[in-house]
């Protein structure tokens, strides 16, 4: 018998079987015996062989595997069979959803979780300082001295940040290593954040964090189209990820706050720097092909690019920035300005600080939370439209605050800013996905995260320099906000009210030809 080909060994049919012997007699005679029935078994045996028979090994590791129930069972038995029965259960469902769509395959997940440890690291952070960074002097001392290294440790980043968007794009090889490199650098700041916490010495070291951690995020966003599913979009692969990073920030977040408790903010500061570590094994772990670059097309936010080979960006995406931009700035602001608002008003009462804090940065985690939601479910038609509008409900909110000035109207600040900035940023990676060439995307999402997070510095740096009353910081806030909602109409008009960054260009510019040799 002529063997079966390799590639049928799945598709076999009896016949193909060695062992396959035909029936002499494939039906009864007549007048014959039925054949007997076979053996029936008790049911209950059946049940009760079943119960504590462990499930077969699945070869799906997504999949929970069902802990076996104990002997003999007690209230602490139970109480711990259900705690790792949820927890894996919760560890299937989280790594279903991060493997989702491809990502695995693609290197989507190993970029997530980075960015989760990224996330997770920026809140133990903030739970560390909560009682140091802005609380621990008097008001006047406190603004002094953080609005020196403000100005020591972030301006530099705005003067540099123009650079960041074109080194990006001469980087051949090494986005990872400079991914995990701006990791590193966060551990060594957090071990002389822990050695410093009772002098001066912890300010630049913190503020320098932040910075870095404004770097990761630009890094991240020139290489999360190279780690795209094919099986969804940018935008909802960025808000998944905001999603996922939301998340991890609360829970680990709540850790940091478990460390601070048992041994004091340094212990907290300690825990960060476990996780910065972490997240830099992470960012070497995503796939190495982020790092192939060949047919780039660097992009350039002038119509007219200087440098020839140059892809200008189209009017739908200086749009999308210019929104963007403004309400960066407006979440930046609100983060420091808060922070020394309540401190002025809640003088030697620890407690109702943070609780007041807690509140407005509460409502600013929700609006994240669902604006990311909303994005990564619902597909706009007009993005342009959709970033117009989040940022005249960002203004709007503003005006009120400004009018009725309080905390209520901070919070709904927080909340509406929040919302609005995360739908902006989902409505402009639809727009940049759409508009520009797959070989300049790359460059395109490096040099635009780099502008939000400008806007982002900026704001703080007012936040930090405008007088502690809610009603002066969301009167200048309201202003600037007009003139970045005017700019972003007249750039939708085709106009400008700065010359070279307007509308003043196509819709959809051409391709660039990729330059020879890339």
């Amino acid at each position: 018998m002529t063997p079966p080909r390799p590639e049928d060994q799945s598709r076999r049919y009896p016949w193909e079987d060695d062992e396959y012997k035909p029936r002499t007699r494939p039906y009864p005679t007549p007048g014959s015996p039925p054949p007997p029935d076979p053996p029936r078994q008790d049911p209950r045996a059946d049940r009760e062989s079943a119960r504590f028979t462990p499930p077969p090994p699945d070869a799906d590791s997504d999949k929970p595997t069902v802990p076996t129930l104990p002997r003999k069972l007690t209230v602490t038995r139970v109480a711990w069979f259900r705690t790792r029965q949820l927890s894996s259960q919760a560890l299937a469902a989280f790594r279903k959803a991060a493997h989702a769509d491809g990502a695995k395959q693609s290197g989507l997940s190993s970029l997530t979780y980075a960015v989760m440890l990224n996330y997770a690291a920026d809140a133990a952070m903030a739970v560390a300082l909560a009682n140091t960074l802005f609380f621990s002097a008097a008001s006047g001392e406190s603004r002094s001295k953080v609005a020196l290294y403000l100005l020591i440790t972030v301006a530099p980043f705005a003067l540099v940040a123009p650079v960041i968007g074109p080194a990006l794009d001469r980087i051949q090889h090494g986005r990872r290593i400079a991914l995990a490199a701006a990791c590193v650098l966060r551990v060594f700041l957090s071990v002389v954040m822990a050695l410093n916490f009772d002098n001066w010495g912890l300010y630049p070291a913190a503020l320098g964090s932040m910075v870095l951690s404004k770097s990761f995020t630009v890094l991240k966003a020139a290489i999360t189209p190279r780690v795209l599913p094919r099986e969804i979009t940018l935008s909802k692969t960025n808000a998944r990820m905001t999603v996922f990073g939301l998340a991890a920030g609360g829970v680990f977040g709540a850790v940091a706050a478990g460390f601070a408790n048992l041994f004091g903010s340094p212990g907290a500061l300690w825990f960060t720097a476990v996780l910065c570590l972490a997240n830099a094994y992470y960012c070497l772990r995503i796939p190495s092909w982020v790092e192939v670059t060949e047919g780039e097309v660097p992009t350039s936010l002038r119509a007219k690019p200087q440098k020839p080979k140059r892809q200008p960006l189209g009017r739908t995406v200086v749009v999308g920035l210019w929104a963007n931009g403004s309400i960066r700035m407006l979440t930046g602001f609100l983060m420091l300005f808060a922070a020394f608002v309540v401190r002025a008003q809640t003088e030697g009462d620890a407690f109702m600080q943070l609780l007041l804090l807690g509140v407005i940065a509460a409502a600013a985690g929700v609006g994240s939370f669902l604006g990311n939601a909303v994005g990564a479910r619902l597909h706009f038609g007009a993005p342009d439209q959709v970033v117009i509008g989040c940022l005249v409900g960002a203004l709007v909110t503003v005006i009120v605050a400004a009018v009725l000035p309080g905390l209520v109207t901070a919070a709904a600040v927080g909340l509406v800013g929040a919302t609005a900035s995360s739908l902006a940023k989902v409505s402009l990676d639809a727009v940049i996905q759409d508009d520009v060439p797959d070989e300049s995307r790359a460059s395109a999402f490096g040099r635009s995260e780099t502008i939000l997070q400008l806007g982002w510095v900026f704001g703080g740096a007012l936040g930090v320099l405008l007088p502690t009353e809610y009603w002066i910081g969301f009167t200048v806030m309201a202003v600037l906000l007009a003139v970045g909602l005017a700019q972003t109409v007249q750039t939708k008009r085709g106009t400008s009210l700065i010359p070279g960054l307007g509308g003043d260009r196509p819709l959809r510019p051409a391709p660039v030809v990729p330059r020879p040799g890339t």
